[in-house]
């Protein structure tokens, strides 16, 4: 105990500990919105009542936990900026991060919660929650600027923030994939993800903006019948109108965010309207993940269907579906939903989107595997990068609020590039905006 700290306010502040650990956990597990105060309460032993003592409101308590997590990557931040070189600090905010998340594992460090369900709080208290972690990007774009030579073209606001967003999107993306592994290998993950993150994936020789370099694959909706997709038909234009509405709002305000009067009142259309063509707003919400799982598989299976080395397969897979976020295409099928939304999902419908992104991160696998036998990928641990190219996909969910407008650089140089070549790869021959 501190001088002059009292016994009283030492066990107020080891309990408010004991809560914020305990609601994380079942935030984490249920979601901001089912989690309920009482089942809070129950989970540290209190009443409801004395909970109340703590935080007055479920909006309280959720907005100590999520600035509980942004004060734990603020110190991941300043830890790793503490290292020399730019591949030092990249590597120091990699392996910090998963370090964290082991002695999370281990029950040697309170839970934390997940930062997607931001979304789901009310405006008032939304404010001073995305403040601080508007902050918290900042202090993670200084750690990525100083160190990197002109020719990498990321001297330009817009492509470092690309970057910087790339970059945390990818270390808070590795929550969804890390408990498959025991805590024992997450250094070796980390080593692992960082090394991608720093180097690519592309073998010498290999690139992502030369002619040619993409299959032409061309996306199409889910189909009835179609062999090489599964997923909802958007045969109707009004239902496929009301997938991709709620796919955006689902993105900007979460699930819980996403209500059936907001996405009605969005189309100009009645709640009746809605009902008409989804029974639930349960059974909305998961054709917007079958459709979005439809793209990403339909990319995927032309990709290993055509010709070409793993490489080109790997942009056939990717690229498209990154271009469909590219203002200056316009796209018709966009957007992608924010795949980490499983977290906000009900119990088995959870578990049954989870167990899917799975099955599609392995068939990245499989394209990467394919490349590093033909030698067109580095040798890389597959199944890291495979969740990588899918943290790509998720991070594109949010890239029109930290990259804004129409730029010179397409979003494939200017996001998806980072990944694909590295973060200290050279800007390509053509880039039109090298700083």
């Amino acid at each position: 105990m501190s001088v002059g700290q009292a016994p009283s306010t030492l066990r107020f502040a080891e309990k408010r500990e004991a809560i914020l650990d305990g609601a994380a956990r079942l935030f984490n597990r249920r979601g901001i919105k089912a989690g309920t105060l009482a089942e809070v309460a129950d989970s540290v032993g209190l009443a409801t009542n004395s909970l109340t003592y703590y935080y007055r409101k479920k909006e309280d308590l959720v907005c100590a936990c999520l600035a509980r997590s942004i004060e734990a990557m603020d110190a991941v931040i300043e830890q790793a900026a503490l290292a020399d070189g730019l591949a030092e600090r990249v590597s120091a905010f990699v392996q910090g991060f998963i370090g964290l998340m082991a002695e999370i594992a281990e029950r040697r460090r309170a839970e934390l919660i997940f930062f997607g369900d931001m979304r789901a709080l009310p405006q008032a208290q939304a404010g001073p929650v995305f403040a601080a972690y508007v902050e918290m990007f900042r202090k993670l774009r200084r750690l990525l600027r100083p160190g990197l030579p002109p020719q990498t073209g990321v001297d330009g606001r817009r492509a470092l923030n690309a970057r910087t967003h790339l970059l945390l999107a990818e270390v808070l993306w590795s929550r969804a994939w890390l408990t498959r592994y025991e805590s024992v290998d997450y250094p070796r993950l980390s080593r692992a993800m960082s090394d991608i993150l720093l180097h690519g994936l592309a073998a010498p020789g290999q690139d992502c903006s030369a002619p040619g370099s993409v299959l032409p694959i061309v996306l199409q909706p889910a189909q009835p019948g179609d062999p090489t997709e599964s997923g909802p038909s958007v045969a109707d234009p009004l239902r496929e109108a009301y997938l991709r509405t709620a796919t955006r709002l689902i993105n900007d305000h979460g699930v819980g965010g996403a209500s059936v009067e907001r996405i009605a009142a969005t189309l100009a259309l009645t709640k009746g309207s809605f009902y008409h063509h989804h029974p639930t707003k349960d059974q909305l919400v998961d054709d917007c993940f079958e459709r979005s799982f439809a793209l990403i598989r339909g990319a995927q299976l032309r990709a290993l269907a055509a010709p070409g080395s793993g490489w080109q397969r790997l942009l056939g897979a990717t690229l498209p579906l990154v271009e469909l976020h590219d203002p200056a295409q316009a796209s018709a099928q966009a957007p992608l939903l924010r795949l980490s939304a499983w977290t906000e999902l009900p119990g088995a419908l959870r578990w049954q989107k989870f167990n899917t992104l799975n099955r599609l991160g392995e068939r990245y696998a499989a394209l990467l595997a394919d490349g590093m036998i033909d030698g067109s990928v580095r040798r890389v641990d597959a199944a890291v990068a495979a969740q990588l190219v899918c943290g790509l996909l998720n991070a594109l969910s949010e890239i029109g609020h930290w990259v804004p407008g129409n730029g010179q650089q397409p979003l494939v140089a200017l996001f998806a590039r980072p990944l694909l070549m590295g973060l200290l790869a050279p800007a390509p021959p053509n880039d039109p905006n090298p700083t």
